[in-house]
C-alpha cells in the first residue's frame, strides 16, 4: 500500500495530475480549496490536502486515509458494502464520538445573524460587527462541530447558493481533519416554497426552484408529478450541501382545524400514501450515472419522514408545538389510517433504497394507544410507539430522529420552548435515556453532548458498560447508513459555480411554475364567468393584515397590502382603482385564521384557557363541543377537562370576509373573482353566496393564478381535503377519521367535498376522481 507522497507525476496538464508508477488507475484534479481524485471505474474522493489527510493507494485505486493512520480501514474503502464499512467504523469510535453522531443542530442560517435561539457570533461579535465572510463558521458551530463531535446540521436560510456551497466546503474541510474524519450531514427544512409577488419568465433561473407546499402538489392528484418534485429538489439539494431533507410531512390531516394542515399530503390515506411513495422515491433515487448502489448516490437526499404515528388527530386542532397541543386523541379508534402513508408509502418505495431511511416521531401524547405499558408520554419517549410497533410490528431498521427540543424544559403550556410531554417533571438527562431506551436514535435540536453522556452513564448503571455500548453502537450504525450511502465520506464538496448554475435553472423553474398550475382548484364558476379575456378592467383591493404574533413571541403590526403584484397583473389586464370602473374584480384573501386554542385572557378571567378554533370569519361560539376533552392533564395545570364548549371566538383575519361583501356592494351586478390562500379548510358559507367564481390554492406566484383567470391554463385541480358545511360538523367529526365531515354545498349545487373540482366545462371526473374516491 502506497500513500500519495510515494507515487511519481509523470504528466501535468493545467490542474490534471496524471499518475504513473505501479499502474495507478487514477488521476487528480486540482479545485479551488479541494483536491479531486478520480477513480476509473471506481468513485471520485474529495479532501483538502491541508486537512492532513492523504491518499493512500490498493491495487491500483486510491482511497481517503481519513483517520491517518497510513492503513486502509474497512469504512474507507469504498469498494465495500455499506453496512460493513458502518460496523467497522463504529468499532473505532469512542462513546463521545458516536454520542456526538446523535446529536442534531438547532437552526443554521449562512450566515448567522443576531442572537438568541436563532443567532450566534464570529471570534465573539456579531456578524455585522465581525468582518467575517458570510461562508464563515460562527463560533458555535465551530463547538459543537469539534467539541461535542456533532455531525448533523439543519440549516435554514443562505445568502445565496454559492455562499451555501463554500460554507459547505469549510465545514467539512474542518471535520474531515479531526477525529476519524466523519463527514457533516447537512439538512433542511423544506425550501421550495413560492414568492408570490416574483415573475415566471421562460428560460429565467431564479434562486431555486419555486413549487407549492405538499397539499398544493396533492391538489394534482398525481403522484408522478411529486415524484418530479423530489427528483429535482434533491439535486438542488445536493448542490447546496444539502443530504438530508426533514420531509416529507405525511401526517393525514383528519383534523381540520390543526395549524400544521397545510404541510400536509391530505386527509385520505390512499392519497397520502401514495404521494409518500413518489415523494421519498423521488428524493432518494440517483440516476444510474450519479448511483453508487442500490440506488444511492450522489443525487440521493435522505428523506425523514414525519410525524411518526401521525400527527394529524390533534384534541381540537391544537399544536403540540405546546403543551396546550400535546394530546392526540382517537375517538375513532383509527389510528390505522394514519400509518398507511408510512407503511403502504414510504416505507414500501418503488425504488431501489426500498424505504424512506429516517422518521421523525411527532411531539404528540397519542392518547391511550400504548396498550402495553400503559404510558401516555409524547412519542419520542414511548417504547411502544417506536419499539414495538414501529421497529418490531412494521419491521423499519432506519434511523429514528427525535422532533426538536423533546428533551428541554417546559415553562408554560403556552411558552414556546421544551416540549417534553408527559415527562415534564423529568432532567434533561433523565430524558436522554428515556427517549434512548425507547428507541430513539437522534436528538433535533440538541447540540450539546453533555445530556447524552449522562444518558450513557445511566444506561451503564442499570445494563452495564457492554449493553450500552453495543446500544449507542445500534444507532451509530443506522447513522452513518446515511452518510456512506450518499458519498459523503469519498467527496463531501462542492463547486460554488456548478451549485449556482444548478439551483433554481430554468428547466427546474419551468417545472416548479407548471405544478403550480396544475395545483390550483377552481370550486365556483358561475355561468361559465372564467376563463376571462385579457385585458378586462380589473379592481384588485388592498388587503388589510391585522396585527399580530408568531409562536417566538414576535410581534407583527398592521398594514396594508396588494394582495396581487400590479406589474404582473398588468400583463394580463388593466388595474382601476374603484369598482365603478372595473369589469370585474379580484379579490385575494385568507382562510379564517381561527386561532391557537388556547387564550390567556381566558384562564386569566378564571377560565381555563382553552377557547375554539374556527374555520369560519365571523363571531363563533362553540355550542356543540365536547363537554368534557377526551385528554387533558399537565403539571402546570390544575384540571384534566380542556373543554371550550360553550365559548366565543372570530377569526384575526375576518376583515377579508367583510372586504368581499364590501367589493361585492361595490360592484353591483359585475362580476367578482374570489381567491383563497388555503391553509386549512374553510366555512364557505360566508363569502361563497356573494362570489361569481372561486379558486383555491396552497401557495403560488401571482403569475400562475392570473393565467388560470385569463384562460392560458385550464384549472384541473381537486380538493385533497373536505370543505365543511358549518362549524357545526367540525366539532362532531372524530380527529382521527378522515372524511367524515358534511361538506358544504353552494349556491349552484356543487358539493365542496375531496376529490372535486372544476375545469372549462364542468365537474371533474376523470381516472383520478375514479382512483381515489
Amino acid at each position: 500500500m502506497k500513500t500519495i507522497s510515494d507515487l511519481s507525476i509523470s504528466i501535468l496538464v493545467g490542474s490534471l495530475i496524471i499518475l504513473t508508477g505501479c499502474g495507478p488507475k487514477y488521476t487528480i484534479e486540482e479545485q479551488d480549496g479541494y483536491s479531486l481524485v478520480h477513480n476509473k471505474g471506481g468513485q471520485t474522493l474529495g479532501y483538502v490536502p491541508d486537512s492532513g489527510v492523504e491518499i493512500i493507494e490498493e491495487r491500483g485505486y486510491a482511497f481517503k486515509d481519513l483517520n491517518r493512520n497510513g492503513e486502509l480501514d474497512g469504512y474507507e474503502d469504498w469498494r465495500l458494502p455499506v453496512d460493513e464499512r458502518a460496523h467497522n467504523l463504529v468499532k473505532q469510535m469512542s462513546v463521545e464520538q458516536m454520542a456526538g453522531l446523535m446529536l442534531y443542530s438547532g437552526h443554521q442560517s449562512i450566515p448567522v445573524r443576531g442572537r438568541g435561539y436563532f443567532g450566534g457570533t464570529y471570534n465573539g461579535k456579531l456578524f455585522e460587527e465581525s468582518g467575517a465572510d458570510p461562508e464563515d463558521l460562527s463560533d458555535q458551530q465551530r463547538q459543537f462541530l469539534t467539541g461535542d463531535h456533532l455531525r448533523h446540521v439543519l440549516i435554514t436560510s443562505v445568502e445565496s447558493p454559492a455562499i451555501a456551497a463554500r460554507w459547505n466546503n469549510n465545514v467539512q474541510s474542518l471535520v474531515e481533519g479531526i477525529g476519524l474524519g466523519i463527514p457533516t450531514n447537512t439538512s433542511s427544512d423544506p425550501r421550495h416554497r413560492t414568492n408570490s409577488n416574483a415573475e415566471y419568465n421562460a428560460g429565467a433561473g431564479g434562486r431555486i426552484s419555486m413549487w407549492p407546499g405538499s397539499l398544493g402538489i396533492a391538489a394534482s392528484f398525481d403522484p408522478d408529478l411529486m415524484k418530479q418534485f423530489g427528483e429535482i429538489a434533491s439535486v438542488e439539494y445536493r448542490a447546496l450541501g444539502i443530504a438530508t431533507t426533514l420531509s416529507p410531512q405525511i401526517d393525514l390531516a383528519t383534523e381540520p382545524r390543526w395549524s400544521r394542515f397545510a404541510g400536509t399530503m391530505g386527509e385520505d390515506p390512499k392519497l397520502a400514501a401514495d404521494m409518500a411513495r413518489a415523494y421519498v422515491d423521488g428524493f432518494q433515487s440517483s440516476d444510474a450515472a450519479e448511483e453508487i448502489s442500490d440506488g444511492w448516490g450522489y443525487q440521493s437526499v435522505n428523506a425523514m419522514v414525519k410525524h411518526w404515528p401521525g400527527g394529524g388527530p390533534e384534541e381540537g386542532g391544537r399544536d403540540a408545538h405546546f403543551g396546550y397541543g400535546a394530546y392526540a386523541v382517537y375517538p375513532g379508534n383509527n389510528l390505522k389510517d394514519h400509518l398507511e402513508p408510512f407503511i403502504e408509502g414510504a416505507f414500501k418505495l418503488d425504488g431501489a433504497t426500498e424505504m424512506a431511511s429516517a422518521v421523525m416521531p411527532y411531539y404528540t401524547i397519542s392518547h391511550n394507544r400504548d396498550t402495553k405499558y400503559n404510558e401516555n408520554v409524547g412519542n419520542g419517549f414511548s417504547r411502544y410507539i417506536i419499539t414495538d410497533l414501529l421497529r418490531d410490528t412494521y419491521g423499519y431498521d432506519g434511523v429514528v430522529c427525535s422532533d426538536w427540543l423533546i428533551t428541554a424544559d417546559v415553562e408554560s403550556v403556552d411558552i414556546f420552548g421544551g416540549k417534553s410531554w408527559g415527562v415534564e417533571t423529568m432532567s434533561v438527562a433523565e430524558r436522554h435515556y428515556k427517549a434512548i431506551e425507547a428507541g430513539i436514535d437522534q436528538f433535533g435540536g440538541n447540540n450539546e453532548i453533555g445530556p447524552v453522556l449522562e444518558a450513557y452513564e445511566m444506561g451503564v448503571a442499570a445494563h452495564g458498560e457492554d449493553q450500552m455500548r453495543e446500544r449507542f453502537e445500534k444507532s451509530a450504525i443506522r447513522l452513518l447508513r446515511n452518510i456512506i450511502r450518499v458519498g459523503l465520506f469519498e467527496n463531501p464538496y462542492l463547486d460554488p459555480d456548478e451549485t449556482e448554475q444548478t439551483v433554481g435553472n430554468p428547466d427546474f423553474m419551468k417545472s416548479g411554475y407548471e405544478a403550480q398550475l396544475r395545483s390550483i382548484v377552481m370550486l365556483k364558476n358561475r355561468q361559465q364567468l372564467l376563463p376571462l379575456k385579457e385585458h378586462l378592467k380589473v379592481h384588485i383591493p388592498r388587503r388589510y393584515i391585522a396585527a399580530g404574533s408568531n409562536w417566538f413571541g414576535m410581534v407583527t403590526p398592521e398594514r396594508w397590502e396588494d394582495p396581487f403584484n400590479p406589474d404582473i397583473v398588468s400583463k394580463f389586464f388593466e388595474m382601476v382603482d374603484t369598482p365603478e370602473e372595473a369589469d370585474f374584480a379580484l379579490i385575494e384573501i385568507d382562510s379564517p385564521a381561527g386561532g391557537t386554542g388556547y387564550d390567556r385572557n381566558d384562564l386569566e378571567a378564571g377560565g381555563n384557557g382553552y377557547v375554539p378554533i374556527s374555520l369560519q370569519y365571523g363571531v363563533y361560539t362553540a355550542e356543540n363541543a365536547r363537554e368534557t376533552s377526551i385528554a387533558g392533564g399537565s403539571p402546570f395545570e390544575e384540571f384534566t377537562n380542556r373543554s371550550y364548549r360553550g365559548k366565543t371566538v372570530t377569526a384575526r383575519n375576518t376583515t377579508d370576509m367583510e372586504m368581499v361583501y364590501e367589493v361585492r356592494k361595490g360592484m353591483g351586478d359585475k362580476p367578482v373573482v374570489v381567491v383563497v390562500n388555503a391553509d386549512n379548510p374553510m366555512v364557505f358559507a360566508e363569502v361563497e353566496p356573494v362570489a361569481d367564481a372561486i379558486l383555491i390554492h396552497m401557495g403560488i406566484q401571482d403569475q400562475a393564478l392570473l393565467e388560470i383567470i385569463s384562460g392560458g391554463t385550464e384549472p384541473s385541480g381537486l380538493l385533497p381535503f373536505q370543505m365543511p358545511a358549518n362549524m357545526k360538523t367540525v366539532e362532531e367529526q372524530f380527529e382521527d377519521v378522515p372524511r367524515d365531515m358534511d361538506s358544504y354545498k353552494d349556491s349552484e349545487g356543487n358539493t365542496y367535498d375531496f376529490a372535486f373540482g372544476l375545469n372549462w366545462s364542468g365537474e371533474i371526473n376523470d381516472s383520478r376522481v375514479s382512483s381515489y374516491k
